[in-house]
């Protein structure tokens, strides 16, 4: 158009480039909604508005953005959905962790901030526990839930410490309560086992482990559950929502403590085995020491006990606790927690018990004594009990060391006999016990203590005891020939000898010497069987006697427990004894016993001078009679064998100046002992203990007294009634002795 036309130009200025450059392509136009619109847009797109003219830089950016997009391929439209599907997915979850992180936050905060401090989660027993100290004062046993005291991570061996680290938990100082990279290995492990992914290994934090022993706080209620083992149980279940509400519980412990507080707790509350609960208890239990006297290998084998403390522990089975210690060396070795010249000594010379613990925490004597105490103060106590004994750990060896030789030298290989041995002194007072041929038992049959046995001849003392208190000389004769009584009901009784022979006129000292039964029952008749059975219950035997004339004979049943408190009566002069273990019983945290002594010497049975010659008479059945094979060389003893009907019990019971000790040997099952009496290998049994017993001691002389010798008399049968009655003492109750040396007299014979 002609300039000057006054008409505006169609083109705008400078909308296009220079004369002769090429008007640019028409440009594509972009369809609305990004992927909606590619799938359901309008088939026309908007008009774009007009820009305004722009700088020639910005037009060309503009250019380069609005770049059209390159055709999708056929994969690319097919990946469209699933794009779309992942990005609803992110944006879903984000927002669900964002909420999930703030309420696990909410949870973990509401946790720290009602966590108590750390010195009340120390101790987390649910009983007592009982210290048992030998009569000088020495431990000797434990029972029940033991806490030595506490431990820090400061203040327990580095030992220890490092093994427990290196075991349960290595990034223990690195994680922030929970490790997924253990929950991880754990499910992998499970899952490779065929387990389900949280049955087996748990993968727990040593601060998991901590909240699981700390029931997440709960503590137990009876009203709640119906026994401790149940809330045990309850506090150990392994439910997702469980191991969730446990992962919370550990966070909010890593806020409120630090980490040598939440591994002073474990220390302290972690089981490990016999009884003992946390670190000084295990090092006092298994080690006789502190827990931070311990060296690689003693901590080692602790760390090892908490997988499975029961199984592990070293009272149970040593060299399985060694082989894990072992292991546990290695892991510290791997760790950098040993050098190998310490790995190598530890895992060449391994931690070994101590004497102690080598006693199976006391065996049968300190289940005696849990026995004998109230049992608010022994097995169900509620607090720490100190319960001194009258043990002699001396004397305890040497009677196991004897019944352990005797079975092993002179029984028969594959014999399923049993024995059991007690000696104490003449007060009463037990120094061993053992209650079987196992020695290194616990929780098992007291022979000792719970085996109600007949006694045989073992019971003969008290019939000559009863007649030496009427005024009976050792000296006096009876007749030993064919003697019969008809018992009402059962007809004519005829008792034997054990050689079948008869002696004719013997002295009550060898009647009692050899063991003769006829002379014994002539006796027992003669001073009457209710006064018989009164001396020998007086002297302790608490049970009912036999009520024929069989008494004599030993027909009754006793333990070898009564019975050697019995003989014990005999050798103090006459005063009856009840056998005692306890000295005193006091608590951890008093210094005044609660309790005394349990037992001992009680009022006088027989004459000072009857017991000095039942002693004299008892000396010749060693020396003389049928129990030589007792003989302690350099020693005066005095004793008595038993053997009951068909063999079935063999006994022998005796003393020294010092010490009383009972043997019983027989059969669980009541079968008869073969070729075994009780001048056989209970008095052997006997011998061995009070050889050892004796070890090192002076000999002493027995309180004995011999008889006056008499002029012969005429036997029991031909004498006067009325002179055998002026020799029993006035006050003596003796209607029945004097009926009973009448029927003896004018009896059948």
């Amino acid at each position: 158009m002609a300039q000057g036309s006054g008409r505006r130009p169609l083109v705008a200025d400078k909308r296009y480039a220079k004369a002769g450059s090429k008007r640019p392509a028409k440009q594509p136009t972009k369809r609305s909604g990004g992927l909606w619109g590619l799938l359901f847009g309008k088939s026309k797109p908007k008009p774009r508005p007009r820009a305004k003219p722009q700088p020639r830089r910005q037009t060309a950016k503009r250019q380069k953005t609005s770049r059209p997009a390159k055709p999708r391929g056929m994969i690319g439209t097919l990946l469209l959905p699933f794009r779309w599907l992942l990005r609803l997915i992110w944006g879903f979850s984000w927002r669900v962790g964002v909420i999930v992180f703030t309420l696990v936050g909410m949870a973990v905060g509401y946790q720290a901030l009602n966590l108590p401090e750390v010195t009340t989660l120390l101790d987390g027993r649910a009983q007592g526990s009982v210290t048992l100290l030998d009569h000088e004062g020495e431990i000797f046993a434990w029972r029940g839930d033991q806490f030595g005291g506490v431990v820090t991570a400061q203040t327990v061996s580095p030992h220890l410490k490092n093994a427990i680290v290196a075991t349960e938990d290595k990034r223990f100082y690195r994680h922030f309560g929970i490790s997924p990279r253990g929950v991880a290995s754990a499910v992998r492990i499970n899952l490779s086992e065929g387990r389900g992914p949280l049955s087996g290994h748990g993968g727990s934090t040593i601060t998991q482990q901590t909240a699981k022993l700390l029931c997440l706080g709960r503590v137990y209620d009876p009203t709640e559950w119906e026994s401790e083992s149940a809330y045990e149980k309850d506090c150990r279940q392994g439910s997702l929502w469980r191991k969730g509400t446990e992962a919370v519980y550990a966070l909010a412990m890593e806020v409120k403590y630090t980490k040598d507080e939440i591994l002073s707790i474990y220390m302290n509350r972690a089981y490990m085995g016999g009884g003992a609960y946390g670190a000084e208890a295990a090092a006092q239990r298994y080690f006789g020491k502190s827990a931070n006297q311990l060296s690689a290998a003693e901590g080692a084998m602790l760390a090892g006990l908490l997988t499975a403390p029961s199984s592990l522990a070293p009272t149970n089975n040593l060299k399985r606790s060694q082989d894990r210690a072992a292991t546990v060396l290695r892991l510290m070795h791997d760790q950098g927690y040993l050098s190998a010249a310490e790995t190598k000594s530890g895992q060449e010379i391994p931690a070994r018990l101590s004497s102690a613990a080598e006693a199976r925490a006391g065996g049968y004597f300190a289940d005696w004594i849990m026995d004998s105490v109230p049992s608010y103060f022994g097995a169900q106590t509620a607090e720490d009990v100190v319960i001194r004994t009258t043990m002699d750990q001396r004397l305890q060896t040497a009677a196991e060391e004897a019944i352990t030789y005797v079975f092993e030298n002179k029984v028969r290989e594959g014999s399923k006999a049993q024995a059991a041995i007690v000696v104490m002194s003449a007060d009463g007072a037990v120094r061993a016990m053992v209650g079987g041929r196992k020695t290194r038992v616990s929780g098992v049959f007291n022979r000792a203590t719970q085996a109600k046995r007949q006694t045989g001849s073992a019971f003969k003392p008290f019939v000559y005891a009863t007649a030496l208190e009427l005024g009976y000389s050792p000296l006096d004769i009876l007749l030993d020939t064919e003697y019969c009584l008809d018992l009402p009901g059962s007809g004519e009784w005829c008792p034997k000898n054990y050689t079948r022979k008869y002696y004719g006129e013997v002295t009550l000292a060898r009647a009692l010497r050899d063991s003769l039964n006829v002379p014994a029952v002539k006796l027992s008749e003669a001073v009457g069987r209710d006064l018989v059975r009164r001396v020998a219950s007086d002297f302790g035997i608490d049970n009912a006697m036999a009520e024929g004339p069989a008494l004599a004979l030993g027909a009754s049943e006793s333990t070898l427990l009564e019975m050697t408190g019995a003989y014990a009566g005999i050798l103090n002069g006459g005063s009856s004894v009840t056998p005692y273990g306890v000295s005193e019983l006091r608590l951890v945290t008093d210094t005044e016993p609660l309790m005394g002594r349990s037992g001992g010497m009680g009022e006088r049975v027989i004459r000072p001078e009857a017991a000095q010659q039942l002693v004299w008479m008892m000396e010749k059945v060693i020396a003389e009679g049928t129990g030589r094979r007792a003989q302690v060389p350099g020693w005066q003893a005095a004793g008595k064998s038993g053997t009951t009907q068909a063999a079935r019990d063999a006994w022998f019971i005796g003393f020294t100046a010092d010490y009383v000790a009972g043997v019983w040997m027989g059969y669980d099952d009541n079968t008869p002992l073969s070729g075994v009496t009780g001048g056989g290998l209970p008095a052997e049994i006997w011998h061995e203990a009070m050889v050892r017993v004796h070890d090192g001691l002076a000999p002493k002389p027995l309180p004995m007294l011999a008889p006056t010798p008499i002029a012969p008399v005429i036997e029991p049968e031909r004498s006067n009634p009325r002179q055998r009655r002026e020799r029993i003492r006035p006050g003596q109750e003796i209607g029945r002795a004097v009926d009973g040396l009448l029927r003896d007299i004018f009896g059948r014979n």
